[in-house]
């Protein structure tokens, strides 16, 4: 009996080793257009901050927005194809696939004018909820809250609205989260706690939320970088494109609670 409960338990590892092997990983990124009209922002210049117009927005379709950047301007995703979405909120919905490694990156434009919105999906999916599946070829891939990492991307629009959210406890705590919109520590901070997600990058002050900063804490984060070496790539990269002082990008980025 004794050497049978072996030979189960072994079979149990192998098969649970098997599972996971060959796995694809998933990174879901919430991306609030900004809008000029519908967001406490100052102003940009109309084409960019037309919330209902993604193929322009400088989140989006500009040239470091989220698209743009990962679709044109790096070499390490390249792009899949795009999604038809059945929430009216989401403008476009696009799937990125890393060049090498079998990760996957689900990024939705939700309309400016739903940033509330948007900025709820995100916190349920940092919580664990709202989990959503894509069928590619014969794979099954799974976002929202059965990503592996999760981004919200846009207005810090905590600073003007309250959210009112459910959370549960979720069966993976502490899915890695970054924020990327200004005072993202100091407004999105009470609401992690609640969903028990661990905020691996999020800001201290202002900043351009734009697609290189993501793009170089992604590649630490592949690497299974320590939470500061992806804070160090953050700011090296923001600090490339905005020359902003490299002491102040450093002082701009902080990774945890």
């Amino acid at each position: 009996m004794e050497k049978i409960k072996k030979i189960l338990a072994l079979l149990f590892f192998v098969s649970c080793l098997y599972a996971s092997f060959g796995q694809s990983k998933t990174i879901h990124v919430f991306v609030a257009l900004c809008d000029n009209i519908n967001q406490g922002i100052v102003p940009v210049p109309k084409s960019l901050g037309n919330g209902q117009e993604p193929r322009s927005n400088l989140y989006w379709g500009a040239a470091f927005g989220l698209k743009s950047y990962f679709r044109y301007k790096t070499k390490d995703w390249t792009f899949v194809k795009s999604i038809p979405s059945n929430d009216p909120n989401i403008l476009e919905r696009i799937l990125f696939k890393h060049a090498v490694q079998d990760v996957y990156i689900l990024a939705d434009a939700y309309d400016g004018a739903k940033i509330k919105t948007c900025i709820t999906d995100f916190l349920k999916a940092s919580n664990g909820q709202r989990a959503q599946t894509i069928t590619l070829n014969d794979s099954l891939l799974t976002f929202g809250g059965k990503s592996d990492l999760i981004s919200y991307i846009g207005h810090d629009g905590l600073m003007d609205f309250s959210v009112n959210i459910e959370y549960h406890i979720p069966e993976n705590r502490n899915k890695d989260a970054i924020i990327l919109a200004c005072y993202s520590k100091a407004f999105f901070k009470n609401e992690l706690k609640k969903a028990q997600a661990k905020p691996l990058l999020w800001t201290t002050h202002l900043m351009a939320p734009e697609a290189y900063t993501l793009k170089a804490a992604l590649d630490g984060w592949l690497l299974n970088e320590t939470d500061l070496q992806i804070e160090e790539r953050a700011a090296q990269a923001y600090h490339k494109y905005q020359k902003c002082g490299l002491k102040g990008a450093r002082n701009l980025f902080t990774t945890g609670y």
